[in-house]
């Protein structure tokens, strides 16, 4: 029996669709058309692996308990883990932790060394170009702590003191520049992480520590029965949001995440989720925030977006 003739062209793209075919099945299990689009997913399955970058001291949002990675943040960064691993199909993707600061985060997000971060990390529009941010999770103001017996309650009463920031925060950036559209002379210390510079706070190197007003209130809570010796004050030199960080140019990556976000916003999760944190006693020391929700805070999450306050 005579065989067909086919021309070489055709052969040619019949054998390509081959590899095209072959190179789809080879992907295990999920979808080519989900993954392709995808450059930090396609590296998360090439890898077996996720690498989420966690904080040390940004209770309750990202912090170390027994040098293990929780929070309110966290928690949110696994049920992201969770929907790759379904969309994946990958139930055994590896969840890798990488520790960063204030000042590194977003080089270790633009690196390639965190595919997310989700801690206490603003999104500002300034940071825009750098860095993609989601959905915001969180809403709050910038102001400071203080020791009752200090009688300072507003910023007028910092002219000419010491006060303490954590450096690469947009904290630090708005408090110097207070202190010279106020005039105050401000002496201003940039702590490595939030834990050194409430230390700084505490051991009277500083008069108050301005910062994330939830921030400021995991930090006192974390003193015990000392915690009485401390106060909030000042009005919101800003008000802000946080969302978790990821590469840019990546938007099928972005929409994962944010869709995560807002389902849990949506469905009561997430506020339930704030309740677990902010709320109740948490670990390791059973302290409790009692940090009620604003009404912002409900807006948002009848209302998910990831716009910026700035």
């Amino acid at each position: 029996m005579k065989l067909p003739h086919f021309p070489a062209r055709f052969l040619a793209l019949t054998s390509a669709c081959t590899i095209v075919t072959a190179f789809a099945w080879s992907i295990p299990a999920y979808a080519a058309d989900q993954l392709l689009p995808s450059a930090t997913l396609r590296k998360i399955a090439e890898n077996g692996a996720i690498v989420l970058g966690t904080r040390e001291s940004s209770v309750p949002f990202s912090y170390q308990i027994k040098q293990q990675p929780a929070g309110y943040s966290y928690d949110i960064a696994l049920k992201v883990v969770d929907d790759i691993k379904r969309r994946l199909n990958m139930p055994n993707l590896a969840v890798k932790n990488v520790m960063v600061t204030s000042a590194n985060r977003i080089s270790y997000v633009v690196n390639n060394q965190v595919d997310l971060e989700c801690g206490s990390t603003a999104h500002l529009s300034e940071r825009d170009p750098l860095v993609a941010f989601s959905n915001n999770f969180f809403l709050y103001g910038i102001r400071m702590a203080v020791k009752k017996k200090s009688g300072i309650r507003d910023y007028d009463d910092l002219a000419g003191k010491t006060v303490v920031t954590t450096a690469g925060t947009s904290d630090e950036r708005l408090l110097r520049q207070m202190s010279l559209d106020k005039k105050l002379n401000l002496r201003i210390i940039s702590a490595r992480d939030h834990a050194e510079a409430f230390v700084a706070l505490k051991s009277d190197r500083a008069v108050a520590f301005v910062m994330d007003d939830p921030l400021l209130y995991g930090k006192i809570a974390q003193e015990g029965t000392a915690s009485k010796e401390y106060t909030v004050t000042g009005a919101s030199l800003a008000n802000e949001t946080y969302g978790c960080m990821m590469r840019k140019g990546d938007p099928a990556f972005k929409r994962i995440v944010d869709d995560v976000i807002a389902n849990m916003q949506r469905s009561g999760e997430a506020a339930r989720l704030y309740d677990t944190w902010f709320m109740q006693p948490i670990p390791p020391d059973g302290i409790n925030l009692q940090f009620p929700m604003s009404a912002d805070m409900k807006a948002l999450f009848a209302n998910p977006n990831d716009r910026t306050l700035d």
